[in-house]
């Protein structure tokens, strides 16, 4: 579909809106079932058991944030066998999103919640030896359920915010504008074809997996536009969209989700072990003095303070009375597998490139330095969790 003037620049794309196709058709309902479909073919499958490349010289593998999505659990433990041929040790637990998940005896489990003290949205992991969860854990389960409900909802609020002409949403909408230099055309553009996305919802409501009712949704309907409107186009949207993303998601209410302390309390009565990841975004969390297991100083989306995180947990190693339950260093790869079976032009660039018990700060340099002093390594945080989870 010819959207800009053929002789324009990419910088100086002018989209003409009244070319854009309002009503549904046939292929848009195409389109949608493609982006819900969890379903994999044979290609996929090879795409996921076959890595990149492999690690033989990696003897130990500690991956307690991941997420497998809808990728299945016997397809990524191959994957991760043949990424890591020699490996003896081996901690791998999947820590879905408001749902858990189970491998090899093990589940997990990453939780949205609230700290109260800081005001703010905070992130726990969650460990259990699955066994664990066969008597007592309908609070925990009934817990994690409505908040796996309640953060399905930002979707709708994000395709509110596109699609408002009024109030503070129309606010939000000319801020994301403002900081991505998008045009009224762009603002048009991203408002009629996210309003379609809403309509395909709404009708196929009892079709689309829970699973699929998130924020990327609307990252990956447009990715299947690319066809239909070309690439700048579509990158020049996108990037408007994740703008009001950030915004939506810095204004959701946090009065719905369970208080920190609460899921803690309620994962501890059940024998869990309690890891705080991402801890440079939630800076103040470090001051809580939660009762958890330890805290990810790395991360593919945390890696600047590192060390001073390491350093922070030795400090607190060496002044907490219970000196006999330290707090543990972890690393964690935050790998998403959905992103391993997409076409490679609908990859997300921040996403691909994660892979499951992948952490290569653990072999820095200037991290180990710091890692030696506080007496942390892979195998000591493998042996001692395995031991509080058991």
């Amino acid at each position: 579909m010819e959207l800009v003037r053929p002789d324009a620049s990419p910088q100086c794309l002018h989209v003409d809106v009244s070319k854009v196709e309002r009503e549904i058709t046939d292929e848009d309902r195409k389109r949608y079932l493609r982006i819900i479909d969890t379903s994999l073919t044979e290609e996929q499958r090879q795409s996921v058991v076959t890595p990149d490349h492999v690690y033989p010289m990696q003897a130990e593998v500690l991956a307690v944030h991941w997420h497998p999505e809808f990728v299945p659990m016997d397809l990524i433990v191959q994957r991760v066998n043949s990424m890591f041929p020699e490996a003896q040790e081996k901690l791998v637990i999947p820590t879905q999103h408001n749902v858990l998940m189970s491998l090899n005896g093990y589940s997990g489990v990453e939780v949205d919640c609230y700290s109260h003290g800081f005001n703010r949205k905070v992130q726990l992991l969650l460990h259990f030896k699955e066994e664990s969860l066969d008597k007592g854990a309908d609070v925990l389960k009934a817990m994690l359920s409505h908040t796996f409900t309640y953060r399905g909802s930002q979707l709708f609020e994000f395709m509110d915010a596109v699609l408002s002409t009024s109030g503070y949403r129309e606010e939000q909408r000319q801020k994301a504008a403002g900081k991505t230099g998008a045009g009224e055309d762009i603002v048009q553009f991203a408002a009629i074809l996210t309003g379609k996305l809403k309509t395909l919802l709404e009708e196929n409501w009892r079709e689309t997996p829970r699973e699929m009712v998130k924020n990327k949704l609307i990252r990956n309907w447009f990715d299947q536009l690319r066809g239909d409107y070309g690439d700048h186009v579509i990158e020049r949207t996108q990037l408007y969209l994740k703008q009001i993303k950030k915004q939506v998601k810095s204004t959701f209410s946090l009065k719905y989700f369970y208080r920190a302390s609460e899921v803690i309390e309620e994962a501890r009565s059940l024998g869990a072990g309690v890891v705080i990841p991402h801890p440079e975004q939630f800076w103040p969390i470090l001051l809580a003095d939660y009762d958890v297991d330890g805290y990810e100083v790395w991360n593919p989306q945390s890696r600047e303070y590192t060390e001073f995180l390491i350093t922070v947990v030795n400090k607190q190693n060496h002044s907490r009375v219970r000196s006999s339950r330290p707090l543990l260093v972890f690393m964690g790869d935050d790998c998403h597998m959905s992103e391993k079976v997409k076409e490679p032009e609908h990859q997300d660039p921040e996403k691909v490139g994660r892979q499951v018990g992948l952490q290569p700060a653990w072999d820095d340099m200037a991290i180990r330095k710091q890692l030696v002093v506080s007496g942390m390594n892979r195998v000591r945080i493998i042996n001692e969790y395995k031991d509080r989870l058991n």
